[in-house]
């Protein structure tokens, strides 16, 4: 694994960096929209094959392929030699985060929040937060990375075995949760969704790779497109909706999002594991995939759902929770063994 990098500017550009004003911003030009031209609105949500809306999915491409350009599968082999930041990832989202938002959700909307939220409106939005619990950090986890002189080479690692894994265990672990809360779940349109936002860009992530075929022609590549994501996200919010239900919804959001870093960074401090491998293996598992749980929200549920409500929030908090996040880690980095120390351990 590579040496910890010279602290260097902010990795975040102007989109990136404003990104929560943008969501907002883009949900009140929906709601304006709305208001002043439903049909536009009714023309692009009939715009549906298999329950998978034709305008979104173009959207979606746009935000997800430039991150699945930056997948290298052939660096996959080194995680052997430093496997324990790589296993607190996986467990962290896997076995226990999906478990914990559905909890919240069920708890808060279910139950703290029922006196003000209809019974099917509550669903709804247990829903969204169940898609956005399973779907860890694929891509925005690099730029959490670099504000955390995290190792950049074991981060692609663990982003792409997290993607593999999401391949095969993001539908499997939805329609269990969403089963569990007595919500329909149609598993053709689920996997479909799948296939489609995971599978696919990953295949023709890695085919861009193969025909740039150099590292500085590749990242030159992915540093031209990277805009298309987030102007991608911010079009996609702008077809939705924001009432005041915001509120009540990013509770649990922002409980979840403090809970999982709390377990993935306790657990890398009291493994011993380096802080360029702690950081980054604590941020993917609190950090979303927003954009696969928002086009699956979509896609099972509509456009104009509170599942697809509930996904969008975890937008407007993303940025805002990880940068207190990224702050927090910069400031415990002592707390963390030095791997150049004599006296720290070889490895985590």
């Amino acid at each position: 694994m590579t040496e910890p990098s010279p602290a260097q500017p902010s990795p975040l550009g102007v989109f990136e960096r404003w990104l929560t004003l943008w969501v907002a911003l883009a949900m009140i030009a929906g709601l304006a929209l709305g208001a002043l031209a439903p049909g536009a609105v009714q023309t692009i949500a009939a715009a549906e094959v298999a329950s998978i809306n034709l305008v979104v999915a173009v959207l979606i491409w746009a935000m997800v392929y430039p991150m699945m350009v930056s997948v290298d599968f052939a660096a996959i082999g080194g995680v052997a030699r430093q496997p324990r930041g790589l296993l607190i990832t996986l467990v962290v989202n896997w076995l226990v985060k999906p478990f914990t938002m559905a909890l919240l959700a069920v708890l808060f909307f279910d139950h703290v929040f029922a006196p003000w939220i209809a019974p099917q409106d509550a669903q709804q939005y247990i829903a969204g937060l169940i898609l956005l619990g399973a779907a860890p950090c694929t891509a925005m986890v690099f730029v959490w990375s670099q504000l955390t002189r995290g190792d950049a080479t074991y981060t692609l690692v663990q982003v792409s075995v997290n993607d593999l894994i999401m391949v095969v265990a993001f539908a499997p672990i939805v329609a269990l949760l969403l089963g569990v809360t007595d919500i329909a779940v149609p598993w053709q349109t689920l996997v479909l969704a799948t296939v489609l936002y995971v599978v696919l860009p990953l295949a023709a992530g890695l085919l861009t790779r193969r025909v740039l075929r150099d590292p500085a022609r590749i990242e030159a590549f992915s540093a031209r497109v990277k805009p298309l994501s987030v102007l991608g996200l911010i079009a996609t919010v702008a077809i939705l909706f924001g009432p005041a239900i915001i509120g009540l919804i990013a509770v649990p959001i922002l409980i979840q999002s403090y809970l999982i870093f709390a377990i993935g960074y306790g657990a890398a401090w009291l493994m011993r594991v380096p802080h360029r491998i702690a950081a980054p293996c604590a941020m993917i598992g609190t950090s979303n995939f927003f954009e696969l749980a928002v086009a699956v929200a979509i896609s099972l549920f509509g456009l104009n759902s509170g599942a697809a409500l509930a996904t969008v929030v975890g937008v407007l908090v993303e940025v805002p929770v990880m940068l207190s996040l990224v702050a927090f880690a910069n400031r415990t980095r002592g707390r963390f063994p030095d791997p150049s120390s004599a006296s720290a351990p070889k490895g985590p």
